[in-house]
C-alpha cells in the first residue's frame, strides 16, 4: 500500500515536520494501552518517551516502527501517512535492549546485513560499513563476533547496523538497560555524539529519568496511556504539570495547602510564600531539596517551617537531611551542596527551612493537572 501524502489543510506547516500521532488509541480487548495520544515529534530532535512500566511508552515506540497497528488515530512521518504501511515499508529502524545481533556473523556482516536485503553490494556496501563503523568508533574490530565484544561495543554494532540504511527515523527500546551504571553514563554521551552526527530523529523509551534528562531535546512523560506532559528537561523539572510529573522526575517535597494570593497557608498555620500562578484554595506545594535552605531556628526568616533533624545522609556530591516538621505528612528532604555539605547535621536537632517564592511551585491536588 502506497503511503498517502497528508493534505495541505491539515499538514503543520512546520519545516521540521517530524513524527505526528493524532488521536491515537490502542486497545488490546478490554485492556487500554493509549488514550488518544497527539505527539509532534520534530525532524532531527532527540526525543525520550519516559514514564513507568505499563504507561504505554513501548507502545508508543512499536506504532511508530509498525510492530502493532492503532486500534483508531493516524501516525504520520515527514507529511505522509505510514500507519498503512507494513514495517519494511516504513523509513524506520529499531535498536532493541538485546540488541539482536547475528551470532555467528562477524561486526561487519552484522553492520551490513540490511544492505544485503536491499542488494546493495561491492565497493558501495564497503564504503557505508566502514562509515558505520568509524561513526560509532568500532573500525578495529571488524572481523570479530558479537561474542568477542562488551555489552558496550554491542550496543554500538546494533546502532550502526540500523543507521547504515540512513532511516528518516531510530527507535531505540530502552537499549541501555542491561548495562551497569557508569558504562550506561558514558554510552548516553557516545549516543548523544552520534546523534549530532547524523541528524536522525531519535525516539528513544526509557523509564530512567537521569537517562531521559541527559540526552532527550523534549521528553514526553507519559502514565497509564495519558501524555502527562512534554516539554525540555529544562521545563518538566522546574515547571511539572502534576505531582505525578514532579514525584517522577527527580525528588520533590510535597505540602497540601491553602492558596492565599501569592501566599501558602500550611497545615500548622504557617504562612509561606509562593508562586500562586492563578490557583486558588486548596493546592500542593511542590519545593525541590536543593530549593530549601537550612538554617537555625534563630535566625530563620519570617514563613519558614521549623523541625527536627531525623536522618543525615553523607552521598558523595551532596548531603541529604531528613527533616520532621509539623506542617508536613512526611519528612522533608532538604539537599545540602557546596561549603553546606562538609558536615552531617546530627539526629534531633532543631532547625529551620525556608525557600524562595519561585521554587515553591503550586500544583492542582494530587490527581489533577494544571
Amino acid at each position: 500500500m502506497k503511503a498517502v501524502a497528508v493534505p495541505e489543510s491539515t499538514a503543520t506547516g512546520s519545516a521540521r515536520a517530524g513524527i505526528e500521532l493524532r488521536k491515537v488509541v490502542k486497545r488490546y480487548g478490554n485492556n487500554t494501552a493509549l488514550r488518544e495520544l497527539d505527539l509532534h515529534i520534530l525532524d532531527g530532535e532527540f526525543f525520550c518517551l519516559l514514564g513507568p512500566s505499563g504507561c504505554g511508552k513501548t507502545t508508543t515506540l512499536n506504532l511508530i516502527g509498525g510492530f502493532v497497528a492503532p486500534t483508531s488515530g493516524t501516525i504520520w512521518l515527514r507529511g505522509k501517512r505510514i500507519d498503512t504501511l507494513p514495517p519494511h515499508k516504513r523509513p524506520v529502524n529499531t535498536v532493541f535492549q538485546s540488541y539482536a545481533l547475528f551470532p555467528h556473523m562477524s561486526v561487519r556482516d552484522n553492520v551490513g546485513f540490511g544492505l544485503r536485503m536491499d542488494r546493495v553490494r561491492g565497493p558501495e556496501a564497503r564504503r557505508r560499513i566502514d562509515e558505520a563503523l568509524g561513526l560509532v568508533g568500532l573500525q578495529e574490530l571488524g572481523d570479530r563476533t558479537p561474542a568477542q565484544l562488551s555489552g558496550g561495543q554491542q550496543q554500538r554494532v546494533a546502532v550502526a547496523r540500523a543507521l547504515i540504511k540512513r532511516p528518516a527515523v531510530l527507535l531505540l527500546d530502552e537499549p541501555l538497560g542491561a548495562l551497569d551504571l557508569k558504562l550506561r553514563q558514558r554510552l548516553q554521551v557516545e549516543l548523544s555524539q552520534i546523534h549530532r552526527e547524523v541528524g536522525t530523529t531519535f525516539v528513544y523509551v526509557t523509564h530512567d529519568q537521569e537517562e531521559a534528562m541527559s540526552m532527550a531535546d523534549r521528553i514526553a512523560v507519559m502514565n497509564e496511556g495519558v501524555l502527562e506532559q512534554l516539554g525540555t528537561p529544562f521545563e518538566i523539572y522546574r515547571r511539572p504539570a502534576s505531582r505525578f510529573v514532579a514525584d517522577f522526575i527527580g525528588d520533590a517535597n510535597f505540602l497540601d495547602v491553602e492558596i492565599d494570593g501569592d501566599t501558602a497557608v500550611l497545615a500548622d498555620g504557617t504562612r509561606s510564600p509562593c508562586s500562586g500562578g492563578g490557583v486558588r484554595g486548596r493546592a500542593t506545594l511542590m519545593v525541590r531539596p536543593e530549593s530549601l535552605r537550612l538554617v537555625d531556628p534563630d535566625d530563620a526568616p519570617a514563613g519558614a517551617l521549623h523541625g527536627r533533624t531525623v536522618k543525615s545522609s553523607f552521598l558523595g556530591t551532596r548531603v541529604r537531611v531528613a527533616v520532621d516538621c509539623e506542617a508536613a505528612s512526611a519528612p522533608l528532604m532538604v539537599a545540602l551542596h557546596g561549603d553546606e555539605a562538609t558536615a552531617l547535621p546530627e539526629p534531633d536537632r532543631r532547625v529551620a527551612l525556608w525557600w524562595a517564592a519561585e521554587d515553591a511551585l503550586v500544583l492542582p491536588p494530587e490527581g489533577e493537572s494544571r
